[in-house]
Protein backbone atom coordinates (compact mmCIF):
# COMPACT_ATOMS: atom_id res chain seq x y z
CA UNK A 1 0.00 0.00 0.00
CA UNK A 2 2.88 2.35 0.77
CA UNK A 3 4.26 2.16 -2.77
CA UNK A 4 1.24 1.29 -4.90
CA UNK A 5 -1.22 3.71 -3.31
CA UNK A 6 0.37 6.21 -0.94
CA UNK A 7 3.42 6.94 -3.10
CA UNK A 8 1.20 7.67 -6.11
CA UNK A 9 -1.14 9.75 -3.96
CA UNK A 10 1.69 11.86 -2.51
CA UNK A 11 3.19 12.43 -5.94
CA UNK A 12 -0.15 13.53 -7.37
CA UNK A 13 -0.63 15.86 -4.39
CA UNK A 14 2.74 17.44 -5.19
CA UNK A 15 2.27 17.92 -8.94
CA UNK A 16 -1.45 18.64 -9.36
CA UNK A 17 -1.23 22.26 -8.12
CA UNK A 18 1.39 22.99 -10.79
CA UNK A 19 -0.67 21.23 -13.44
CA UNK A 20 -3.77 23.20 -12.40
CA UNK A 21 -1.92 26.49 -12.77
CA UNK A 22 -0.72 25.40 -16.23
CA UNK A 23 -4.19 24.15 -17.21
CA UNK A 24 -2.65 20.95 -18.54
CA UNK A 25 -1.27 17.63 -17.36
CA UNK A 26 -1.24 13.88 -17.70
CA UNK A 27 -1.14 11.53 -14.73
CA UNK A 28 -0.63 7.88 -15.63
CA UNK A 29 -0.59 5.26 -12.92
CA UNK A 30 0.96 1.86 -13.56
CA UNK A 31 -1.66 -0.55 -12.32
CA UNK A 32 -2.73 -4.08 -13.13
CA UNK A 33 -5.78 -5.86 -14.43
CA UNK A 34 -5.40 -7.93 -11.25
CA UNK A 35 -6.68 -4.84 -9.43
CA UNK A 36 -9.90 -4.67 -11.44
CA UNK A 37 -12.82 -5.56 -9.18
CA UNK A 38 -14.71 -6.82 -12.23
CA UNK A 39 -11.91 -9.22 -13.15
CA UNK A 40 -10.81 -10.11 -9.61
CA UNK A 41 -11.14 -13.72 -8.55
CA UNK A 42 -9.43 -15.79 -5.94
CA UNK A 43 -5.80 -16.42 -6.53
CA UNK A 44 -2.31 -15.57 -5.48
CA UNK A 45 -0.97 -12.25 -4.24
CA UNK A 46 -4.05 -10.79 -2.51
CA UNK A 47 -2.06 -7.86 -1.04
CA UNK A 48 -0.86 -6.88 -4.52
CA UNK A 49 -4.38 -7.12 -5.93
CA UNK A 50 -5.86 -5.04 -3.12
CA UNK A 51 -3.16 -2.36 -3.45
CA UNK A 52 -3.79 -2.10 -7.20
CA UNK A 53 -7.57 -1.97 -6.63
CA UNK A 54 -6.95 0.96 -4.26
CA UNK A 55 -4.75 2.64 -6.88
CA UNK A 56 -7.52 2.17 -9.45
CA UNK A 57 -10.04 3.75 -7.08
CA UNK A 58 -7.72 6.71 -6.56
CA UNK A 59 -7.41 7.06 -10.34
CA UNK A 60 -11.19 7.27 -10.69
CA UNK A 61 -11.76 9.86 -7.97
CA UNK A 62 -8.76 12.01 -8.96
CA UNK A 63 -9.93 12.02 -12.59
CA UNK A 64 -13.41 13.08 -11.49
CA UNK A 65 -11.98 15.80 -9.25
CA UNK A 66 -9.90 17.18 -12.13
CA UNK A 67 -12.61 17.11 -14.80
CA UNK A 68 -12.48 20.23 -16.93
CA UNK A 69 -9.00 21.31 -15.80
CA UNK A 70 -7.04 19.98 -18.79
CA UNK A 71 -5.51 17.30 -16.55
CA UNK A 72 -6.21 13.72 -17.57
CA UNK A 73 -5.77 10.88 -15.09
CA UNK A 74 -5.63 7.25 -16.21
CA UNK A 75 -4.17 3.90 -15.22
CA UNK A 76 -2.42 1.37 -17.42
CA UNK A 77 -1.84 -2.33 -16.98
CA UNK A 78 1.40 -3.23 -18.76
CA UNK A 79 0.72 -6.94 -18.44
CA UNK A 80 3.26 -9.57 -17.45
CA UNK A 81 6.49 -7.99 -18.68
CA UNK A 82 10.04 -9.36 -18.84
CA UNK A 83 11.57 -7.07 -16.23
CA UNK A 84 12.91 -7.38 -12.69
CA UNK A 85 9.40 -7.92 -11.32
CA UNK A 86 8.05 -10.11 -14.13
CA UNK A 87 11.18 -12.18 -14.58
CA UNK A 88 12.68 -13.71 -17.71
CA UNK A 89 9.70 -16.05 -18.26
CA UNK A 90 7.20 -13.22 -18.80
CA UNK A 91 5.73 -13.22 -22.30
CA UNK A 92 5.76 -9.47 -23.01
CA UNK A 93 8.85 -7.43 -23.90
CA UNK A 94 9.30 -4.13 -22.04
CA UNK A 95 8.44 -2.12 -25.16
CA UNK A 96 5.01 -3.74 -25.35
CA UNK A 97 4.38 -3.13 -21.65
CA UNK A 98 5.41 0.53 -22.00
CA UNK A 99 3.24 1.26 -25.05
CA UNK A 100 -0.03 2.01 -23.24
CA UNK A 101 1.46 4.17 -20.44
CA UNK A 102 3.36 6.23 -23.04
CA UNK A 103 0.21 6.56 -25.17
CA UNK A 104 -1.76 7.83 -22.15
CA UNK A 105 1.03 10.24 -21.16
CA UNK A 106 1.08 11.76 -24.62
CA UNK A 107 -2.66 12.09 -25.31
CA UNK A 108 -3.31 15.21 -27.39
CA UNK A 109 -4.61 18.49 -25.97
CA UNK A 110 -8.15 17.80 -27.14
CA UNK A 111 -8.33 14.30 -25.62
CA UNK A 112 -11.10 13.50 -23.17
CA UNK A 113 -9.89 10.05 -22.08
CA UNK A 114 -9.75 10.24 -18.30
CA UNK A 115 -10.56 7.99 -15.38
CA UNK A 116 -9.89 4.75 -17.22
CA UNK A 117 -7.88 1.58 -16.79
CA UNK A 118 -6.25 0.49 -20.06
CA UNK A 119 -4.44 -2.57 -21.39
CA UNK A 120 -2.99 -2.48 -24.91
CA UNK A 121 -4.73 0.89 -25.39
CA UNK A 122 -8.11 -0.74 -24.72
CA UNK A 123 -10.27 0.07 -21.70
CA UNK A 124 -10.65 -2.59 -19.04
CA UNK A 125 -13.60 -2.91 -16.70
CA UNK A 126 -13.08 -1.56 -13.23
Amino acid sequence: MEVDLLGAWRLADAVVPHMRSAGYGRIVKVSSNLGSLSLMTSGSEPAYRVSKAALNAMTRFLAADLTGTGILVNAASPGWVRADMGGPGAPRPPEQGADTPVWLATLPDDATTTGGLFYDRQPLPW
